[in-house]
């Protein structure tokens, strides 16, 4: 607005400068006569070719002093023009409802009135100005949200893809945009591609190294079971399984469940499955707890059945009994599994799910522990549903609380 402003006082002071020159060139013609009769006559003739109305001597209504409105910010600018370019103006009034200026200007035979349309001194039309500030503003604005969008568009989608692709999702996703917006893409693309090749590398040596340690395994158990029964045989026997188990840990920790993909799913069910499993296997587990409104999810069923496994196996195998609970939130789901067992103390609860590790000697594998793996992979299922493992002290127990957060 103070553009503007600036801008038609100063269209305004040059139209009124120029009308002025006229003015002050038809007095200087009026006072060179010798008397006011020749003096009206010759300026009158000045007057018509210039549009301008003379009444000598001035009408009744003529202005006695300067008149405008309070926000007529041109008409002080036409009023304080006058007055600089013509010394014997003595009163200006631009409040007319016929959109003429009226001044009242001092000779050397008595008073002058002079009518000029005020067209003539200012913008008739300084909306104009605003209206085409206007309508170009909307168009760039429209124009900068539409390039905008165009640009954002393909980051978003960049987004999308590395947030999926963390998930162990892949969506499909082609690099688009500003240059270096599809350069950052196709850096994303060839570093998924290098990733998923180590990932599959990884799988065929891991089939590999399965069956290479499984078969003398196998042939050991079957040399061992054609043995004649003892302590001996027992022990080995032991040792055996216990090699067994081993191998299917870590190979389940390396794998993970990158392979899997996700299904439409019932946590609830998948929850009651696990709880039959164990009770199967002689644990004592509660009965299941549903909070807040059950609803279908995506997930990967048997990553997270066998995440929810892990925890409810360490929770039998160090407690006596065990209770699960899920919650359901707007965006969330939650498995909760409390044991009455001696938990975890809260310094050690971040080491806990660290691989390979075992807390203490009570936590023997040859006691039905494992290898310190368990945790390690739940935590990694979590993470692959954009959550969290969480370890704490349970209050309905007394024992460890381990939640299992999905972002689902």
């Amino acid at each position: 607005m103070a553009f503007i402003q600036r801008h038609y006082d100063g269209v305004t002071r040059q139209l009124t400068g120029g009308v002025a020159l006229d003015l002050a060139y038809m007095l200087q013609v009026f006072d060179a006569a010798p008397d006011p009769d020749s003096g009206l006559q010759q300026a009158q003739k000045i007057a018509d070719a210039l549009q301008i109305g003379l009444r000598f001597p001035p009408a009744p209504d003529a202005p006695q002093s300067d008149q405008s409105t309070a926000l007529d910010f041109s008409g002080y600018a036409i009023i304080e023009t006058l007055h600089a370019e013509i010394p014997a103006m003595r009163a200006a009034d631009v409040t007319a409802g016929d959109r003429m200026v009226r001044t009242r200007i001092a000779t050397r035979f008595g008073d002058l009135q002079a009518d000029i349309a005020r067209r003539r001194m200012s913008a008739t039309n300084p909306h104009q100005l605003l209206v085409l500030m206007a309508l170009t503003s909307v168009l760039m604005t429209v124009i900068a949200f539409f390039f905008l969008r165009r640009q954002l568009r393909p980051i978003a989608k960049l987004a999308d893809a590395a947030a999926a692709f963390g998930r162990g999702e892949r969506i499909s996703y082609r690099p688009r945009g500003a240059s270096e917006v599809r350069a950052a893409g196709r850096a994303f693309v060839d570093m998924r591609d290098r990733i998923e090749r180590q990932i599959e590398q990884r799988m065929l040596m891991l089939s590999g190294v399965s069956h290479d340690l499984r078969t003398p395994l196998t042939r050991m158990r079957l040399a061992l079971s054609l043995m004649p029964e003892d302590e001996d045989t027992r022990d080995l026997q032991a040792d055996v399984i216990q090699m067994q188990r081993l191998v299917d840990e870590f190979l389940a920790f390396v794998r993970g469940d990158a392979t899997e993909g996700e299904e439409e799913c019932d946590p609830i069910e998948i929850a009651e499955e696990v709880i039959a499993g164990a009770r199967r296997g002689g644990g004592e587990v509660l009965a299941l707890v549903v909070a807040g409104q059950p609803r279908m999810a995506r997930l990967r069923r048997h990553g997270v059945q066998r995440a929810l496994e892990n925890l409810l196996g360490n929770a039998l195998r160090h407690g006596t009994k065990a209770a699960v609970t899920l919650r359901f939130g707007p965006q969330e789901l939650v498995f909760s599994v409390e044991d009455n067992g001696p938990g975890i103390p809260e310094a050690d609860r971040e080491r806990a799910m660290q691989p390979f590790t075992r807390l203490a000697r009570e936590r023997d594998p040859n006691r039905g522990g494992g290898v310190g793996l368990g945790l390690s992979i739940t935590a990694d299922i979590a993470a692959g549903h954009g959550g969290a493992l969480w370890l704490g002290t349970g209050r309905k127990m007394g024992g460890l609380n381990a939640e299992l957060r999905l972002q689902r």
